[in-house]
Parts: structure tokens; C-alpha cells; sequence
């Protein structure tokens, strides 16, 4: 579906709350286990009124690319997580 309102800042408000916001304290971006958080966390929003999951290339790139936007790198590879695998 074709965003009928683009430039409204959903989008921008959405990667907020996962990066840097409420979701961002779910997630604990940074600690080990943060991207199975992203994951679950993300899934468990979108299918509370039972929609469908994200396929997983999907859920696993939002999550990449919000790791990058909290941490500046990409999962595994934060500053924090180095010697934590």
C-alpha cells in the first residue's frame, strides 16, 4: 500500500521509539541479546491484533538497520558487544 501521507514523520516517529525511545529500553540496544529483542519485541507489537508477522528477511533487516541507527554498527559489532560473543 502506497503511503498516502508521505512526509508525515510516521516513519521517522516509528524508528524513534524502536531506536531511541520506549522500544529502545525493551531492546537494551547494545547488550548481548539485543537483536533477538529487536525480533521479538517488534513481532510481538505488530501481531497483537493479529496481523500477520514480518517475514523473517524483513523483521532481521528493520532490526539490522535500527541497530545501526542506536549503536552506530551493525549487529555483534557495537563498541559495547565487542568481546561479549
Amino acid at each position: 500500500m502506497a503511503d498516502t501521507n508521505p512526509g508525515d514523520g510516521g516513519a521517522r516517529k516509528l524508528k524513534d521509539y524502536w531506536a531511541h525511545g520506549p522500544g529502545a529500553i525493551k531492546i537494551r540496544w547494545g547488550q548481548p541479546g539485543d537483536f533477538d529483542r529487536c525480533r521479538t519485541e517488534i513481532q510481538k507489537t505488530i501481531t497483537k491484533n493479529g496481523r500477520p508477522p514480518l517475514p523473517d528477511h524483513v523483521i532481521d533487516g528493520l532490526c539490522s538497520n535500527l541497530h545501526v541507527e542506536a549503536t552506530g554498527a551493525r549487529p555483534g559489532h557495537a563498541a559495547s558487544e565487542k568481546g561479549a560473543h
